[in-house]
């Protein structure tokens, strides 16, 4: 049994100076506890990020920028949430699934990672527009939808062409095993020459720390220090409490990635040296941990960027009461169907009348 890897994590049997073998498949344990977390993570990420896209969709619409930026940021999020699960599945009992399943799942997480970090960072920037450019940008942001669009449509194309390694060298192969003629299927990356194994080894992490976290980061820490700077200035206790979703927002983005991209760092930096095989199995089981709480960010996305809205929570109470009301109309009699009826209109447009929202609701 295997965990879940990324893409470039793995290396050479011959890179230990350990005579032997070296064993780096993780005990049943391990795997058990991992697959459990990786369950809870794909149920919350598909529940919240579903209900975001829903809500978008069919009540509240995407009148912003920062609009347009979340619905991509929860689309980005559920292709990974759906992927994982196939991703945990296959890689526990053989590669069960064809070719182009196994490159479209191994690039799940790429795409997700590069088009929703830089969603982000766009989000915090078009807060920093909103708030500390405020005089300037009065009245434009509604007009400048467009933009968005074209940002969106930008990053998704820069983070399909950032995953291409991934496409282009997953491969689906037997696993051949000692004394046995064949293995379980394999669906990992293939390399034909050792100068490309090593220029991709370090290309990619290098890009995924660099586009996928130091940039991002730096944009949202500049754009959210400079809105908190602005919100300190003013005495409203709305803006006070919007400072602390601020600093929300960055630390659990920090907590969430920063463990990673340590990981994935080190272990870059020593894939071409000789080590022994307990180091490079403590550097996995450190690399799977970190990940695993890279991939809690987005549950909390619609948490941090979408739920803590009025709005937005007004027009999800919008979707529970018209669920309700919907399941009264075929459950009760004409007569109560018509009541309920009125309540649900009445419920609309009192919620379509709450319009009072900071930047930071959504």
């Amino acid at each position: 049994m295997m965990a879940v890897t990324s893409d470039y994590e793995s290396i050479a049997p011959d890179d230990y100076s350990d005579e032997g073998p070296c064993n780096l498949d993780p005990n049943p344990i391990e795997v058990i506890t991992q697959t459990y977390i990786h369950s809870i993570i794909c149920a919350f990420g598909l529940i919240g990020n579903a209900l975001v896209i829903v809500t978008y969709i069919y009540y509240k619409r995407a009148k912003t920028m920062t609009d347009v930026y979340l619905l991509n940021v929860a689309v980005a999020d559920l292709i990974f949430v759906v992927a994982l699960p196939f991703i945990i599945y296959n890689e526990q009992h053989g590669w069960l699934m064809g070719m182009v399943a196994c490159k479209i799942l191994r690039s799940a997480y790429s795409i997700n990672l590069y088009s929703g970090m830089l969603l982000l960072a766009c989000i915090s920037g078009d807060r920093y527009v909103a708030i500390v450019r405020a005089r300037r940008s009065f009245g434009a942001r509604s007009r400048t939808l467009i933009y968005s669009r074209l940002i969106c449509s930008s990053i998704w194309v820069f983070a399909v062409a950032l995953t291409l390694p991934t496409v282009i060298y997953t491969e689906l192969f037997e696993e051949q095993t000692l004394g046995a003629g064949s293995g379980a299927m394999m669906c990992q990356l293939r390399f034909s020459m050792n100068e490309t194994a090593k220029l991709m080894k370090v290309l990619v992490p290098s890009l995924q720390m660099a586009i996928g976290f130091l940039l991002p980061l730096s944009v949202m820490v500049f754009c959210y220090s400079s809105i908190v700077c602005t919100l300190l200035r003013t005495q409203s206790s709305k803006r006070h409490k919007a400072v602390r979703v601020v600093l929300a927002v960055v630390v659990v983005f920090i907590i969430s990635h920063l463990p990673y991209n340590t990981a994935l760092l080190s272990h870059t930096v020593s894939l071409f040296k000789e080590r022994s095989c307990e180091e490079e199995k403590i550097k996995l089981q450190v690399l799977a941990v970190s990940r695993t709480i890279a991939y809690l960010h987005c549950c909390l996305n619609p948490i941090l960027y979408a739920f803590i809205g009025v709005k937005f929570r007004s027009h999800f109470q919008q979707i529970m009461l018209d669920l309700w009301c919907f399941s009264k109309k075929y459950i009760h009699t004409v007569r109560s169907s018509h009541g309920t009826s009125d309540v649900c209109t009445t419920a609309r447009m009192s919620s379509e009348g709450s319009n009072n929202m900071s930047s930071f609701s959504a």
